[in-house]
Order: C-alpha cells, then sequence, then structure tokens
C-alpha cells in the first residue's frame, strides 16, 4: 500500500482537531502524526500517532539547536518512512502544531521521498479577523516555535491561510455573512470543504494531490495569484496597478497609514530609488514586512532569464509594459469596511509626479533612500 501524507495545520486549534478526527473517521487505514511543540521548553518534543481507535504509539525528539521545529524536521520523515515501510497505512496525515506553516513541512516531507497529496488549513470564520489584526508575538502568546521566533500571530495565520489550496471550515454558530465573505476575499482561489456533512468531500480533498514545486513559486511576489478586485457583506478588495514608481520618502511617511487600512494587503512594488529591485509588501495584524525578492526581470539580461524559473517567465509576459517591462505596483487591500476612495488617494501621492518621473533614472537615484533600513541594506 503506497503512502498518502496530507497536511492539515492552522491556528484554530479547535477547527484543526475536528478536521483531523474527521479524516480519521472518514479514511480507512489512516493514521495522524503529531508533534507537540508546547513541552519543547522542557528539552523535547513529544510525537504521538493515532488512529480511529486512540494513541498508536508515542515517544520523544530532542530538540536541534535549541529549535523545536528543526526537531519536528528531523522527526518527521524518518517517522512517515516507517510507516510507509510497514505497508498498512493508507494515509498518515500530519497535523501541524499551532504556530507551525505547512510550506515548510510539506517541502521536508516531499524532499524526503514522500508523497504529499494534499495541504489543508482548519479555519474557523468567526476567527478570521480576530487572528488577521492580532499583531502580538507568538511568543506573547505561547506560539513561538524557537527562542528566537519573531513572527506575530497575524502573518503566522496569514500564511497558513494563503498557503493550503484546501480549507476545511467548521460551522461556527459566532461566524456572520462578513466573517465568510472575508474568507472568501482573502483566498479566493482555495476550495472551501464545510466540516458539516463534509467528511467525505474532505476525503478526496486529503487524496487530491498536491504539487510542491508549483506551490513555492505561487509564494513568489512576482507570479502570486492575488485577490481580484471585490465587494460584497461589508468586505472589499482594493486592487491598485500601476506603471509608475513610489516616491521613497513620500511612501515611507504613508507606512503607518497603508499598513492600517487593512486587514490584510499584500503585493510588490517599485521604487524610484531601486528602480531595478522587486519588492514584496506583506502587512497584517498592523505591521509590516517589506523586503527584497530580487530583480525585475526588466532589469536582467536576456542571458540571464534562462535562469528564471517558467512561471516566473509567463507571469512577467502577461503583464509586459513596451517601456517599463514587469517593474509595477501591484498591491491588494482586504478588509471590512475598508475606505477604498481615502486609499487609492493616498497611493497615488506617493507616486512620483509628472516633473519627478520626466527627471528620469538618474535624478530618481538621488532621491533619499528611507527604505535603506527596512530593508537592511
Amino acid at each position: 500500500m503506497s503512502l498518502s501524507v496530507a497536511i492539515v495545520g492552522g491556528l484554530h486549534a479547535d477547527a484543526r482537531r475536528a478536521t483531523v478526527a474527521a479524516l480519521l473517521a472518514e479514511v480507512p487505514g489512516s493514521v495522524v502524526l503529531h508533534h507537540d511543540l508546547a513541552t519543547a521548553v522542557a528539552g523535547t518534543v513529544v510525537r504521538t500517532v493515532r488512529d480511529a481507535e486512540g494513541v498508536v504509539s508515542a515517544g520523544e525528539a530532542p530538540l536541534v539547536n535549541d529549535c523545536a521545529c528543526c526537531a519536528l524536521r528531523e522527526d518527521l520523515v524518518p517517522e512517515l518512512r516507517r510507516l510507509a515501510e510497514a505497508g498498512l497505512t493508507r494515509l498518515a496525515v500530519v497535523e501541524l502544531w499551532d504556530s507551525v506553516e505547512p510550506k515548510a513541512m510539506a517541502e521536508v516531507v516531499a524532499a524526503g521521498g514522500l508523497t504529499v497529496t494534499s495541504v489543508i488549513t482548519a479555519v474557523d470564520p468567526a476567527l478570521v479577523l480576530p487572528y488577521m489584526g492580532n499583531g502580538d508575538d507568538l511568543a506573547e502568546r505561547g506560539l513561538a516555535a524557537a527562542a528566537t521566533d519573531q513572527r506575530t500571530v497575524a502573518d503566522t495565520f496569514a500564511r497558513q491561510l494563503e498557503y493550503a489550496p484546501v480549507l476545511a471550515v467548521v460551522d461556527s454558530p459566532e461566524a456572520d455573512e462578513e466573517d465568510r465573505e472575508l474568507l472568501a476575499q482573502l483566498h479566493p482561489t482555495a476550495r472551501q470543504v464545510p466540516l458539516a456533512g463534509g467528511g467525505s468531500a474532505l476525503a478526496l480533498a486529503a487524496l487530491a494531490g498536491f504539487d510542491v514545486e508549483a506551490a513555492a513559486a505561487a509564494q513568489h511576489p512576482a507570479c502570486a495569484l492575488l485577490p481580484a478586485e471585490a465587494d460584497a457583506h461589508g468586505v472589499a478588495t482594493l486592487v491598485w496597478h500601476r506603471r509608475r514608481p513610489f516616491h521613497p520618502a513620500r511612501l515611507y511617511a504613508a507606512l503607518e497609514d497603508l499598513t492600517c487600512a487593512a486587514a490584510r494587503s499584500r503585493g510588490r512594488f517599485w521604487l524610484a530609488d531601486k528602480p531595478d529591485a522587486l519588492l514584496h509588501w506583506d502587512a497584517a495584524g498592523g505591521a509590516l514586512c517589506v523586503e527584497s525578492a530580487g530583480p525585475w526581470l526588466a532589469s536582467l539580461p536576456d542571458a540571464a532569464w534562462e535562469m528564471v524559473p517558467p512561471v516566473r517567465r509567463a507571469a512577467a509576459a502577461l503583464d509586459w509594459h513596451a517601456v517599463h517591462g514587469d517593474c509595477c505596483q501591484h498591491l491588494v487591500f482586504t478588509s471590512p469596511g475598508l475606505d477604498r476612495d481615502g486609499l487609492e488617494h493616498l497611493l497615488e501621492s506617493c507616486l512620483l509626479t509628472d516633473t519627478e518621473y520626466a527627471a528620469g533614472r538618474d535624478a530618481w537615484a538621488r532621491l533619499s533612500s528611507d527604505f535603506d533600513t527596512l530593508l537592511e541594506i
């Protein structure tokens, strides 16, 4: 019997446990492998394997470099291989601990020669906005995976939500239409599987197949499939796309207002003083992460294009401009009560003026480099 591996994660612990229970009940020959990182303060990570009847085995894995997540990585693949070699398990459900992100674990499992057939994030719609708006450090909530873990609740939840092609959605009596609309707009391409009466659909989703390399490519800011314009049930998504660079000083001065304008914003942007750098915008919970994602393709010599993944070249070709190539502003803001007009006006005010734009790149290079600190240059 070949072993399929489905990864189930999410900060919504009750929803995650309900999802795992549904899979155990629905898929004969399935087991759940879980590493409890809460015990890391004692120097170990507790591993359990259980089936629909209860715990099959339990053990401990020592910390690796004082990092609970590193211990998980070291222990996960050997355990999955043991299950595969025994030949008795059809589906191994890897239930991730609260703040563990599925992307890293999916890549670890695939690199270990095992077959990932699905990545599922379990969601309670009533908790989407509270978690997406929570700027607390994971450490403050007892959810850090290592002493050096500086992630927040909001940015961790955003990555868990947006990486998974399948969302297992619990039937929450506290959730209203706005909550469900927010979830739909944050990840419009996800397949939502209701847990209420959806056991068979969830089982099919867990075995459907998953392309780890394609999922990683889809997370790159140059080719990420961002949400489209939407406005329903009090929730709106603004897609802002322009072909003129930002003035670094004006954008920097507006960062706080832009970051707090929406529950979630993301995309790629273009600064006049760094015209060759594709910059990544990633904001949730009132906190913004800005980082360089490498060069725009327009700034590369033709010979270098062969080293660029095909999906990146295809994405650039779809959005190519005769003058600027793939250089652009493409930012997406999603939130209940979004002030679309005010947000657009603020973004427009941060672009180069006609005079500044006409001055050309030599003049742009002399503008203040306000983002150097953020980009650690």
